[in-house]
Order: C-alpha cells, then structure tokens, then sequence
C-alpha cells in the first residue's frame, strides 16, 4: 500500500509539473505573440464573400499587431480541406481559419468528416452577419409569408424553389423554413446564387432564397417581390421587409455569417488578442461602410458567445439534414 501510495504521489507530482510548465510555455508564447507572420486560411476561392471580410480585415489587423497577416486561400471540398489544414495546425496563435456558415453544415452533410467543428477548433469572433431574402416571382399570387404558406399547403410538392446548390446555405435555409412551416415545395439546384436568381427571375421556379445584396436590385425594379428577410429582424439593408418571424413562422432565424476561428488550445490570450482586435476592425466606418454595400452587417461577439452559437447550429442542422434526406456529393 505504502508503494502504491508513493507511485500516484509521483504521478499526481509529475502530472502537476506538467500541467505547471504548459502554462508557462503558453503565457510566454502570448506575451511574446506575434515574432512572425500569421496565416489566415480561407477555405473559398479568392473573391466569395468570406475572402471580402478576411483580406481587409487582415490587413488592419497586421497593421495593429505590427506583423504580415497573410490570406491563405484554399478551397475545395465544400470548404473542408482549408478547414482541416486549421484543425490540424499547431495552437500557437500563427495559423486562424476564416468561415462561412455552411461550417455549421459540414457534419450533418458529410459522412466523413476529418475534423469536428466544435472540439477542434477555438472561437474567436462572429464578424458578420449576411440576411437572406425570401423572394417570389410577381406572377405568383402571394404577397406575404401567409400568402406563401397557404398557397403551398393547397398545392403541396407543386411550388419550385431554386438554390445555389445542393447543401449550400440558399438550400438549406429552404430546407429548414419548410421544416419549421411545414410545407412542401421541390428543390431545383443550380451553379451558383446568380443562376439561382435567374432562374427565378425567368419563372423556372416560383421561389427562393437569395442573399439580400443580390436580390435587392430586383425588388427595386418590380422584377421579384420580396416577402421577408431570415434574420430574427428586420435587415438595416432593407427595413422595410419584414423577419420570416414575425411573419408566419415564429423562432425561424438564418444569417449568412463570417467568422474567426484558431485551432483548439490556443492560449486564451492570443484568443483575446484576436477578439478585441477583430472586434474593433469590424466597428471602423471603412469597414461598415464595405459591408454596407453587400448588405451585411458587423457584428463581432464574443469567444464564448460564437461557440455557443457553433454548437447551437451544428445541432439545428443536422435535425434538418435528416429530415430532409439531405448528403453533399
């Protein structure tokens, strides 16, 4: 017993010392934060609206901190592989991952997934938030999200909804209204959130989600008819367009976001070096202004608050992903 004793003495010893000097060696690289350039990986092509948020951001950033804030494009595989080239990266502070919201997706889509959204990864800030918009073509004989569902009720399976692709967020915002109201309508997917529009706008299809930069135009021309925007509120880009929640189905709330990430086990003061910094790059009239213009808004929550919000959406969408039958290809 005296032995046994003296053994988990040392473990419980050298368990100590260990946990001791990971602190040390992760409140000296904080302080010492940052000796070189930093990688910020886009896991899109340059161009999309998370490398629009990602480069001016980084540039403002690199000029606070005093270093090279590098944009790191890396696309392919619904975003997964810069996705996975984050999660596996040392926690050090020097390599962050730039994402949309179909992040949230990605386990309730893929079979395999190298990486999982909310153990791997550490949450920095929520930088914005892009509404969608539900739009219909004027032909069709609804003016408001009533209309629209009762319509769909006395005609179940026959109305078409067009989305930039399958799994995408124009898709699985459909998927989780109709869930949520409880209506049937067939999905028509196309290449992308332009042919998506034009399809609707050329009566393919009589619906569909489109982000509300894209969709505005046409509202304003008389060409769609806007029915409400998917945020729990009202858009500042467009506040006369009713919520979908205050419209006919209560609690529905979709945003296309962009938000920071480091890899799991970064120092908590690297990860609030980055929060305050983003934060405050967000609030600059520059930067509002850039977002402005694509109808999005700056947001900058919190470490905390973003992986809450992670968790929450991971969980909504897999609900979602199996009622519908949803897999990406």
């Amino acid at each position: 017993m005296i032995k046994i004793k003296i053994v988990y003495k040392n473990k419980y010893l050298r368990l100590t010392e260990l946990c001791a000097s990971t602190l040390i060696a992760g409140n000296a690289l904080a302080q010492n934060y940052p000796s070189r350039p930093i990688r910020l990986v886009v896991p899109q092509s340059a161009g999309g609206s998370t490398d629009l948020v990602a480069r001016p951001l980084a540039q403002r950033v690199a000029d606070a901190m005093k270093t090279s804030v590098v944009v790191d494009n890396r696309p392919g595989a619904g975003s997964t592989i810069g996705t996975d080239i984050v999660a596996k990266a040392p926690p050090d502070g020097y390599t962050l991952l730039a994402v949309a919201a179909s992040f949230t997706m990605s386990p309730s889509l893929y079979k395999k997934l190298p990486f999982d959204p909310v153990h791997d990864f550490a949450p920095i800030s929520l930088l914005s938030s892009l509404p969608n918009v539900l739009v219909v073509h004027p032909a069709l004989p609804v003016k408001s999200v009533k209309d629209l569902l009762a319509y769909a009720k006395a005609q179940p399976g026959k109305l078409n909804y067009s989305s930039s692709g399958v799994a995408t967020g124009t898709h699985m915002s459909m998927e989780l209204f109709k869930h949520m109201a409880g209506v049937s309508m067939a999905h028509i997917p196309y290449k992308g959130g332009a042919p998506s529009v034009t399809a609707l706008l050329s009566s393919e299809v009589q619906v569909c989600f489109a982000t509300i930069s894209t969709a505005l135009p046409h509202v304003k021309s008389g060409r769609l008819r806007a029915l409400a925007v998917s945020t729990a509120r009202r858009a500042t880009a467009a506040p006369d367009v009713p919520a979908i929640a205050e419209s006919g189905v209560p609690g529905f709330d979709y945003a296309s976001w962009i938000g920071l990430l480091a890899p799991a086990k970064t120092p908590e003061a690297i990860v609030a070096r980055w929060h305050s910094e983003s934060a405050r790059v967000m609030q600059l009239p520059e930067m509002k202004a850039l977002l402005q213009h694509e109808g999005s808004e700056a947001i900058g929550t919190a470490p905390q608050e973003f992986g809450n919000t992670i968790r929450t959406e991971v969980n909504r969408w897999r609900i979602v992903a199996k009622a519908a039958n949803i897999i990406a290809d």
